[in-house]
C-alpha cells in the first residue's frame, strides 16, 4: 500500500550537468597535458544535440522550440568542428533563431502552457521559451527546474508535503525560475547567485514555524530564482 509508483527519471537538468562536467574534464586533461583529448572534444557538440533530443522526448514533444534551437545551434557547431561548413556559412542562418522565438510566442498563445500533475516529483525544463506546471500532489517530494533563456514556473498552492522538507533544485541561466507556494510554508533558500538573484518575495509572517517545509537549492547566473505566494 505504501509503494511509491512515481520514479525519478533521468532529467534534462541532470543530463545537462553531466555533459558540462564531462566536457570540463576533457578540457582539463587537454590543458594540463595529462592526456590528449582534442580528438574527443571535436565531437563535444554532439552531446548537446543529444540533450536537445532527450528534452524533446522527455516533454513528449510538448516543449519543442527550445530543444530544437539547442539541436540547431549544437548541430551547426558540430558541422563547423568537422569542417563540413564554415562559421560564416552557419552564421548566415541566424534568422532561424528569430523564427523559432516567434514560433514560441505563437504556440504560447495557441495552447495552454500550464500542465497539471499529481506526481510526487516534477521536472521542468525551459529553453528559449516558457513552461508552467501545477503540482497538486498530497505527498509532494521535490522538483528539478531549469530555465535557459526562458522561464519555468511551478505552482504548489494545491500541494501538500508528507515528509518534510521537500526539495527543489532550481537552475536559472539567463532566465527565471518562479515557485509559487502556500503562504504558510516555511521555505529555506540555498541558491548561489552568480550575477543573478535569489529571493523569497512573500510577505513576512509573524508566526512562522521553525520546521522547514521546502528547501530550494541551485544557482542563478544572469537570471533569478524567486518564491511567491
Amino acid at each position: 500500500m505504501n509503494a511509491k509508483p512515481n520514479r525519478r527519471v533521468l532529467t534534462s537538468q541532470f543530463l545537462f550537468g553531466a555533459i558540462v562536467i564531462l566536457v570540463g574534464l576533457l578540457l582539463l586533461l587537454e590543458t594540463t597535458g595529462l592526456v590528449s583529448t582534442s580528438d574527443l572534444l571535436v565531437y563535444a557538440p554532439l552531446l548537446f544535440v543529444g540533450l536537445g533530443i532527450w528534452a524533446l522526448v522527455q516533454s513528449r514533444f510538448r516543449n519543442i522550440v527550445g530543444p530544437v534551437v539547442l539541436i540547431f545551434v549544437a548541430g551547426a557547431w558540430q558541422l563547423v568542428r568537422l569542417d563540413y561548413a564554415t562559421a560564416d556559412e552557419m552564421i548566415a542562418f541566424w534568422p532561424v533563431l528569430v523564427i523559432a522565438f516567434g514560433l514560441s510566442i505563437i504556440l504560447g498563445q495557441i495552447r495552454s502552457r500550464v500542465r497539471t500533475t499529481d506526481t510526487a516529483f516534477t521536472n521542468g525544463f525551459a529553453a528559449f521559451g516558457g513552461v508552467e506546471k501545477r503540482n497538486t500532489s498530497k505527498a509532494f517530494e521535490g522538483a528539478d527546474l531549469t530555465a535557459m533563456f526562458g522561464g519555468a514556473e511551478l505552482d504548489l498552492r494545491d500541494a501538500d508535503i508528507e515528509e518534510k522538507p521537500a526539495q527543489i533544485n532550481a537552475v536559472a541561466l539567463f532566465g527565471g525560475v518562479e515557485v509559487i507556494v502556500p503562504r504558510d510554508w516555511n521555505v529555506q533558500m540555498d541558491v548561489l547567485p552568480i550575477l543573478g538573484g535569489a529571493s523569497d518575495d512573500r510577505p513576512r509572517r509573524e508566526n512562522a514555524t521553525d520546521e522547514t517545509d521546502l528547501m530550494v537549492t541551485g544557482f542563478a547566473a544572469f537570471g533569478g530564482v524567486s518564491i511567491t505566494d
